[in-house]
């Protein structure tokens, strides 16, 4: 193996390091946002909640961006064919984060209007949580391409049952670290009323984990032949048992913690069946988008590599600088 080979395969674990690491601190507070009309019952409430996300909600979304930045620079073919195939996708999802962080500002702002407000931070946040993971589906499952390596399918292509599995799947493990978070931070009513819809939505995860492992059996059935996949599956699965029995006691912290490593295990899942490919091509297996056929110069991938040596343990530990300033239950 030659050392642009050991590049590519180390920059295809840092993206998806960095594409987990958003869903482990972005997610709990989508999950809020979708949640918010429904958990909130008074302004108190509502302040609560958006005390509880408000330090650490947009931070949490430079993960984001890092992600496909480094998807940009370390493979640019794969993100010009992701980001003009899922074109109308992707607009949908940054209009949602716009409108998102917009509706923030203004709920505080524009008094008469809060109930609006409310619901556009709902509606921005549910968009791109179920959009995410049916980008995710499709990426695994294949979309048509031609030989030049572009998107020959429309906006309706990517609505297909599988992709929509695995969306629905991502959202419903949303909602629930999202319960998770709020209990972890608030108390009284909203702390209770917070738990308990963490119980209910735990059923909602655990049915779609299952219809969504029954449908790669059906459309993908070399998944079910990783090893590293059922460890995958195995981690998911133990860290909600373990959410679940947590979610009935009195530590919050532990229930946030299992729906975070969940995440963890369903982009291991994720990742041990994709690799080396990027994006798979329906037509065929000469036409995936691979590691190796897309990916920059070696040049390019070690410069890189250099600054994500010294910028990631900055973001790390700013993000933990974060939470540690503002840990504990929200004091309104």
């Amino acid at each position: 193996m030659d050392t642009l080979q050991v590049l590519q395969i180390i920059w295809f674990f840092l993206i998806g390091i960095l594409l987990a690491g958003y869903s482990v601190l972005d997610g709990f507070d989508l999950g809020i946002g979708i949640l918010l009309p429904f958990m909130a019952k008074d302004k108190n409430d509502t302040v609560a909640l958006f005390t509880a996300i408000g330090p650490v909600w947009d931070g949490n979304e430079v993960w984001l961006l890092t992600a496909g930045g480094a998807l940009f620079a370390a493979f640019p073919h794969a993100y010009a064919t992701v980001f003009s195939g899922f074109y109308l996708a992707l607009m949908l999802v940054l209009f949602a984060l716009i409108f998102r962080a917009v509706s923030l500002e203004f709920w505080s702002l524009d008094e008469p209007r809060r109930s609006f407000w409310k619901w556009a931070f709902a509606i921005g946040s549910l968009l791109p949580s179920l959009l995410f993971g049916v980008a995710l589906g499709n990426v695994v499952e294949g979309i048509p391409l031609s030989d030049s390596m572009e998107f020959t399918g429309s906006f309706f292509t990517l609505l297909r049952p599988f992709p929509i599995a695995v969306g629905l799947t991502g959202l419903s493990a949303i909602l629930v670290h999202g319960c998770t978070y709020a209990a972890l931070k608030t108390e009284g009513p909203l702390h209770d009323r917070a738990r308990l819809m963490g119980k209910r939505l735990w059923i909602l995860f655990l049915i779609m984990l299952i219809i969504s492992a029954i449908m790669s059996g059906l459309y993908l059935p070399g998944s079910l032949k990783s090893p590293l996949g059922w460890i995958g599956a195995a981690v998911v699965i133990i860290s909600l048992v373990i959410g679940r029995v947590w979610m009935g006691r009195t530590n919050d912290k532990v229930p946030f913690l299992m729906t975070s490593l969940s995440f963890i295990g369903l982009w291991g899942i994720a990742g041990s069946y994709q690799f080396p490919h990027l994006v798979k091509a329906a037509g065929g297996s000469g036409l995936h988008l691979s590691i190796y056929n897309s990916s920059s110069s070696e040049l390019t991938l070690t410069v890189m590599l250099t600054i994500a040596a010294i910028g990631m343990p900055m973001v790390l530990v700013y993000t933990v600088y974060a939470y540690r300033i503002f840990k504990g239950k929200v004091n309104l």
